[in-house]
């Protein structure tokens, strides 16, 4: 949930192993007695209730599940043992789920992929993975052709230690790598020498991770860089230390930040050769940054959340930002080592800043409106000089490698039937040619159509709709179709290679995508309006997606389910006790539905600028009034559904799916199944799974629909 890229795709997420057989091994444990009767029948294992009342701004609230957020009770894993039992006996009974499980992994084995490109001092650094190895593998390359080495594999390990963010050394000798196990994302730090290949001993631990992310900027001389680390055995108060190389964590110096914000949250950047940095800090999740300059040793604040900051990048020695503070739309503001500070973009009526990047005689801006992505070059002064060319639609933007001193940028993106593809801009003249593309294993991609349509939400906002299908697909109110999208913390949704979606389209199945509000896909407001108190918007606009879908004939609420993650999943618990008969079935990954108490877990107070706290009573009443778990209903014909949680989550606590399938599978009369899936070894989503893991949950995911909507 929190904005480390500037798009997502809708889910933003991927998950574990395929059914039949689809959960971890090895995690039976002797159930309770009030289980066993549950689970010899087709009904799911019971679950007591108890009395548990709060008082909360003077209302009453019931919590019957509260027994089951203590996850190290004996009590409770017993539970979460029935309850993957009985998942993986519903699961299993399914049709085709052989075959779906199979083609899924064919779909998935494409050539070898690679993202997070940086180009640093003439070498190109990069994350690569070659399906179906488990994990990613830290690559760097003399550029533009020099051969590929692999400076970091962590699959000897099993597959379960992960490589998030790497930061390379302005001279390109070292290279700066974070690792977490088992999707935790508690991050360690760890430095790899280019030329040798060799680990550095130096090992930082509490090095951010979930709640807050990992940042890093290295000293101009190499030899050392300033780190955010958390205090140890804290998930708040994160600020940042100066590190040698060489030396012991414990001589790591405070540096800057220590007591600025229990909820801070870091980004750091560097000039190029190092000698300026920026510090972009966030006080919680899905506002904008404060920015710190530091010319020499000091840190001094530039500007103040105020200036609406939403990126950054250095072009030489000028800071480059995409402010919102005065401008919807966005603007580009530079700031010189001396801080004077001069506007170079003004804001565009048509479409929205994402990003900025430096190329050599001026910088390159991304910007959308809507589901279109475009980046456009400008010189230094902030002079319009052309649109790149790419792909006028049905793309979405993803990072740009490049260099001040250089005329030619790397621009990552993909399409909806268009896997990854790194293009290389020639600003001289204004060329672009692909440079490397991931090629899927099938020609079906092809036969794939697009479709657009609007949907009106209940206070009229427009919203734009995606439809994906194959040209022999027709419309019909019998065909099954998915529907996703993701609605919060300022993180549009864009155009992304469907990938093992092909296995659902090639089935006479259909896939909608919805923009809706709680992105910036129309501009800061677009953000706003589906905040705090004005959440329910982004419910609306969901459920308006969902009803044009049906009055545009694609579908019928027989044969519609929908899909979300996260954020997307507190979306899908929402729309299916506020709309239980317009959808047939529901899968939803990692989401929150306990809205009161999500802020006792550490991301949950992280989370309070985009979602509101109890302790304000106007944000309780709108939170009260659409937190899904306490608006299920007893003697409710419910959909089919599917909650899936990962037990290390750091970002969303497991007892949230555990509350939530609980109370459905309590209240429902419809006859049809509410598993919940909790995997032993996972973290939130697809956020440092291999492969396998991916893979299965999209198969899983995949398997449920087509038994449910067909």
């Amino acid at each position: 949930m929190r904005r480390q890229s500037r798009a997502t795709t809708a889910r933003g997420l991927d998950g574990e192993r395929a059914a039949p057989g689809i959960l971890a091994r090895g995690v039976a444990l002797a159930a309770a007695p009030w289980l066993l009767a549950g689970m010899a029948a087709a009904h799911p294992p019971p679950t007591p209730r108890d009395s548990t009342v709060s008082v909360m701004q003077g209302v009453r609230v019931h919590d019957p599940y509260r027994w089951l957020e203590q996850a190290r009770s004996p009590k409770v894993q017993a539970w979460i043992a029935a309850q993957n039992a009985y998942a993986d006996r519903v699961l299993g009974r399914y049709s085709g789920a052989a075959a779906v499980s199979r083609r899924v992994r064919e779909l998935a084995i494409t050539t070898p992929q690679r993202y997070a490109p940086k180009l640093v001092h003439g070498t190109l650094f990069y994350l690569r993975e070659r399906p179906p190895q488990a994990q990613a593998v830290l690559v760097s390359q003399p550029w533009p052709r020099g051969p590929q080495r692999v400076l970091v594999n962590t699959n000897p390990s099993g597959g379960h230690v992960a490589i998030g963010r790497f930061w390379p050394a302005p001279s390109g000798r070292y290279v700066a790598f974070g690792t977490s196990l088992n999707g935790s994302e508690a991050t360690t730090i760890r430095v790899v020498s280019v030329r040798t290949g060799k680990l550095l001993p130096d090992a930082l631990v509490d090095a951010g991770g979930g709640t807050t992310p990992s940042a890093l900027a290295w000293d101009p001389d190499g030899r050392g860089f300033t780190y955010a680390r958390l205090p140890a055995g804290s998930p708040y108060g994160i600020s940042l230390y100066h590190h040698r190389l060489g030396t012991p964590q414990s001589s790591d110096r405070p540096e800057f930040g220590q007591g600025l914000s229990p909820v801070a949250e870091y980004r750091l950047l560097s000039s190029p050769g190092g000698r300026l940095a920026a510090a972009l800090v966030q006080f919680g999740d899905g506002v904008p940054y404060r920015v710190y300059l530091r010319n020499g040793t000091a840190w001094r604040r530039v500007f103040g959340p105020g200036e609406g900051v939403e990126a950054a990048a250095f072009e030489g020695n000028q800071l480059l930002l995409v402010a919102f503070g005065k401008s919807d739309h966005g603007r580009i503001v530079a700031v010189s080592p001396d801080g004077t500070v001069r506007t170079l973009v003004k804001e565009a009526p048509n479409w929205v800043m994402q990003d900025v990047a430096p190329i050599k005689g001026g910088f390159l801006v991304t910007r959308l409106w809507g589901p279109d992505w475009r980046v456009d070059e400008y010189t230094r002064a902030g002079r319009f000089v052309r649109r790149v060319p790419l792909p006028r639609t049905g793309i979405g933007i993803g990072a740009i490698a490049s260099d001040a001193s250089a005329p030619e940028a790397l621009i990552a993106y993909s399409g909806w039937t268009i896997p990854s593809r790194w293009a290389l801009y020639d600003s001289r003249g204004g060329s672009l040619r692909t440079v490397f593309e991931v090629r899927p294993p099938d020609r079906g991609y092809a036969n794939v159509r697009t479709y657009r349509l609007t949907a009106l939400s209940k206070d009229g906002a427009r919203i734009p709709v995606t439809v994906l299908a194959l040209a022999s697909t027709k419309r019909s109110p019998d065909t099954p179709l998915i529907l996703t999208a993701y609605g919060g913390f300022d993180i549009p949704v864009a155009p992304h290679f469907i990938g093992t979606e092909l296995a659902w389209l090639e089935h006479g199945g259909v896939y909608a995508v919805a923009n809706i509000r709680g992105g910036d896909e129309f501009g800061e407001s677009w953000h706003r309006q589906g905040m705090l108190t004005r959440k329910q918007n982004v419910f609306d606009d969901f459920a308006a997606a969902a009803h044009a879908l049906i009055s545009a004939g694609w579908t019928s609420p027989a044969h519609l389910g929908i899909v979300g993650g996260s954020n997307g999943g507190l979306l899908m618990g929402a729309e299916l006790t506020q709309h239980p008969h317009l959808y047939r079935a529901v899968v939803s990954f990692v989401g929150i539905y306990d809205m009161l108490r999500h802020q006792l877990f550490p991301n949950g107070r992280y989370n309070e600028t985009e979602y509101g706290s109890v302790a304000n009573a106007a944000q309780f009443r709108a939170l009260y009034a659409y937190s899904p778990y306490y608006n299920v209903r007893a003697r409710t014909r419910y959909p089919a559904v599917l909650l899936e949680t990962g037990e290390n989550d750091p970002r969303v606590a497991p007892w949230q799916a555990r509350k939530f399938a609980a109370a459905l599978q309590a209240a429902t009369v419809s006859r049809r199944p509410v598993l919940l899936v909790t995997r032993r070894s996972e973290g939130h989503g697809g956020i440092g799974a291999s492969f396998a893991q991916r893979v299965g949950n999209a198969a899983m995911e995949l398997i449920f629909f087509e038994n449910e909507l067909r």
